[in-house]
């Protein structure tokens, strides 16, 4: 947080009780979130909220989603980021794409560039017409102060192309763009799944009470009213279909349930603990750094497990960790790393991890059953070599500059 930002606030430390998008945006382009039919910010609102566009599984009972997580780059973006979303998008043909969080960096220089950036990643999707979503993550804004454009002036952005399906989210709540989008099932056309989309925020703030978090993460957690909107969201669903609606739930930072479940313990961090911890949750696929929640438990885990309609919490933001397991019922688990401009593995292994997670959801009578893997650069051929590959930005269109 700026000083003129604790200056707003008429504080010099952030209260727990304000809202994060106060420490990190005061002012900005709070207007964005009331998208109407008129320019916002230089470039195009929609004439109607494409958030109302209906999704629904396919005449064969099946819906399939793409994550990308951390493309993670400037507007110069490495050429094989958009080579490995472009083979995942013709391989896996999905009917909805999630861009969960981390979707640019720093390294833009001003407004322009933030939004060829931006461009740069949705266009995959945009050329083949496939719905598409963000969250948003710790690195969406570090080319804020050079561009003045924050994430409310993002959403409006991706917002404005044909196919993007976010909303603005509630005032009230915490983050910007916390929404859900229900698919419909394929004959009664009645809600048969739940995408939660939230914003799990960027860092912790420096202090609270008076008190700094240093020996603490310093990551940013899901914010009480964050959880409350989950959990009211999820019984205005369940009325509205007259039954509970399972559901995903997609954040950038990981909870620290994902931690547990590693390790099958809060303590224990021996190979015994996770030897357990694999047979008792099932657990597949390689963590090759620390998780790194917040340094608040959310209680967003106690949440899911009360209203029991999400059977799935899946993140990014570790790159080089791609695991998932069944923690109590509830499958936890990274989507790797996208973006080849991003850190990955030591060495030569850098890029080795560079995919995207698909999920396979396909109805069984009153119930959802749910498939996921992993797909990897590498499977479909793409460049391995240790090393940076920037390209110039793709063609912006004149009226989004």
């Amino acid at each position: 947080m700026t000083d003129h930002d604790q200056h707003l606030l008429g504080t010099d430390e952030p209260s727990p009780g304000i809202d994060r998008r106060r420490f990190i945006g005061i002012g900005g382009a709070a207007a964005a979130v009331g998208l109407g039919a008129a320019a916002v910010n230089g470039f195009p609102a929609q004439a109607k909220p494409r958030g109302n566009r209906q999704l629904s599984f396919g005449n064969d009972g099946t819906f399939t989603i793409v994550q990308f997580n951390d493309t993670q780059d400037d507007e110069q973006i490495d050429r094989r980021t958009i080579e490995l979303m472009e083979k995942t998008l013709d391989s896996v043909r999905p009917d909805l794409v999630i861009m969960n969080g981390d979707n640019i960096t720093g390294g833009c220089e001003n407004a322009l560039a933030m939004r060829q950036a931006m461009n740069n990643v949705v266009l995959p999707m945009e050329d083949r017409k496939i719905p598409w979503a963000v969250t948003f993550g710790n690195h969406d804004e570090d080319s804020t102060p050079d561009t003045g454009l924050d994430e409310p002036d993002m959403l409006a952005f991706y917002r404005s192309y044909a196919h993007n399906l976010n909303r603005p989210g509630p005032d009230d709540v915490t983050g910007t763009g916390n929404m859900n989008l229900i698919i419909n099932g394929s004959k009664d056309r009645r809600p048969a799944f739940n995408l939660f989309l939230l914003d799990s925020g960027r860092y912790a703030p420096e202090k609270i009470a008076g008190q700094d978090f240093e020996g603490y993460p310093t990551w940013d957690w899901l914010r009480m009213n964050q959880v409350h909107w989950y959990t009211e969201t999820s019984r205005r669903v369940e009325r509205q279909a007259r039954r509970l609606v399972p559901g995903l739930m997609f954040i950038h930072i990981p909870l620290w349930e994902y931690r547990f479940m590693w390790w099958g313990s809060v303590d224990g961090r021996s190979a015994a603990d996770h030897e357990r911890a694999v047979a008792r949750h099932k657990i597949v696929g390689e963590r090759n750094e620390d998780e790194c929640p917040g340094p608040i438990n959310s209680g967003m885990f106690s949440a899911i497990l009360d209203r029991g309609d999400v059977k799935g919490v899946f993140c990014g933001h570790d790159h080089v960790n791609t695991y998932v397991g069944d923690y109590y019922g509830v499958l936890l688990g990274y989507a790797g790393n996208t973006g080849f401009g991003t850190y990955g593995l030591s060495g030569a292994e850098r890029n080795r991890l560079r995919g995207a997670r698909v999920f396979t959801l396909t109805e069984q009578h009153d119930d959802i059953e749910i498939d996921t893997h992993m797909v990897w650069a590498k499977d479909f051929g793409i460049d391995l070599t240790a090393n940076d590959q920037p390209i110039p930005p793709a063609p912006l269109d004149p009226s989004r500059r």
